[in-house]
C-alpha cells in the first residue's frame, strides 16, 4: 500500500507576489498523518487557518484563491501542483500575506524547496479520489467552447489542448498528453511557466493587478513574438503549463487523484468548478486505497 507523506523539516522562501508586488514569506512545515494541506495566515493577530480544500474556493478568475471568512490565500495553484505532483499529502503552509510569492512562474522552485526539506513517508495509508463516473462541464459556444472533463483511469493522467491565435503560441504543440508521476511531473512538466501579453499586463497594472509580473517570473510576449531573451524552457511550454495549472487546481479535491482529466482551453475557474462539480456527485466518485499500480 501506498503511505501518505510529508517533509522532514521546515524550509521557507521570499518573492514576488505577482498580483500585489509585494514582497511574501512562505515556510513549510512538516504535518501529522491525515493533516492535509492547511494553509495559516500568520500575519493577522490571530491566526487564520484555511485547509486547501474545494469548499474554500473563493475565486479562479486570474488565480485560484482560498477563503474563511473575509481572509484570503491566493495565487496557490503552483504550490499546489508541486505538492501533488511529489505526492505530498499533509504539510503546513504558514503565510505572512494574502498572497503566495510567484518565483518564477512556474512550479520548479517549490519542487526545489520540497526536495531540500526531504519528503518522508508517514505509517498511515494514502486515499485516492477514484473517478467512477464521467463527469464534464463547458462555458462558451463554437470557437469559444472551454470544457474539461475527468474520466474513469486507473492512474492519473492529463490531456490537455490550447487555441490561442498567436504566432508565438500557434507555432508550438497545442496538445499533450501526459502520465503524471513524479518523475514525469518533475521533468516534464514542473519548469513551465506561466505566460501573458505584454499590453494585458499594462491593462491588468492600471487596476491594481499583476503588478509584480515581469520576465524574471513569466513568458511575455507582443503581438508577434515572444519577448523573453532566453525563449522558451520546453518547446510546448505554453501548453504544459496549462497542465501544471489543472495538476494545483485538481488537488483541491483533498486527495490525490485516480482518474484522467481532459481538457480544452480550460482555466482555473473552469478547472476549479469541474472539481467542485464532481464532489456534488456522490455517485462519479469514490475513496479507495492500494488501487493504483502505477508510479505515484
Amino acid at each position: 500500500m501506498f503511505k501518505q507523506c510529508t517533509i522532514s523539516r521546515p524550509v521557507s522562501t521570499t518573492g514576488i507576489c505577482l498580483h500585489s508586488g509585494k514582497k511574501s514569506r512562505i515556510v513549510l512545515r512538516p504535518a501529522d498523518v491525515n493533516t492535509g494541506i492547511i494553509f495559516h495566515r500568520v500575519d493577522l493577530h490571530n491566526i487564520v487557518d484555511i485547509p486547501a480544500k474545494a469548499e474554500y474556493i473563493s475565486d479562479a478568475h486570474l488565480a485560484t484563491v482560498l477563503q474563511k471568512g473575509s481572509v484570503r490565500v491566493s495565487t496557490i495553484e503552483h504550490l499546489m501542483s508541486a505538492l501533488h505532483g511529489l505526492g505530498i499529502d499533509n504539510i503546513h503552509i504558514d503565510i505572512n500575506s494574502e498572497e503566495i510569492p510567484i518565483l518564477d512562474g512556474s512550479s520548479d522552485r517549490f519542487v526545489d524547496l520540497l526536495k531540500h526539506a526531504r519528503i518522508r513517508e508517514q505509517e498511515g495509508f494514502k486515499d485516492f479520489i477514484k473517478i467512477i463516473n464521467v463527469v464534464e462541464i463547458s462555458e462558451g459556444e463554437g470557437d469559444n467552447k472551454k470544457w474539461a472533463r475527468l474520466e474513469p483511469y486507473n492512474g492519473f493522467v492529463v490531456a490537455f489542448s490550447i487555441d490561442f491565435r498567436h504566432p508565438a503560441i500557434s507555432s508550438t504543440a497545442n496538445f499533450i498528453e501526459i502520465n503524471i508521476s513524479k518523475e514525469s511531473y518533475v521533468k516534464n512538466i514542473s519548469r513551465a511557466r506561466t505566460f501573458g501579453f505584454i499590453k494585458e499586463l499594462k491593462e491588468l497594472n492600471s487596476i491594481g493587478l499583476a503588478c509584480g509580473g515581469s520576465f524574471e517570473n513569466a513568458i511575455v510576449m507582443d503581438d508577434f513574438k515572444i519577448l523573453n531573451e532566453e525563449g522558451l524552457r520546453y518547446k510546448d511550454e505554453f501548453v504544459k503549463h496549462k497542465v501544471l495549472d489543472a495538476i494545483g487546481d485538481l488537488y483541491l479535491l483533498g486527495k490525490p487523484l485516480l482518474g484522467r482529466f481532459v481538457a480544452h482551453k480550460s482555466g482555473h475557474s473552469l478547472n476549479t468548478r469541474l472539481v467542485n462539480l464532481l464532489l456534488s456527485k456522490s455517485d462519479s466518485w469514490k475513496v479507495v486505497r492500494n488501487n493504483y499500480k502505477g508510479n505515484i
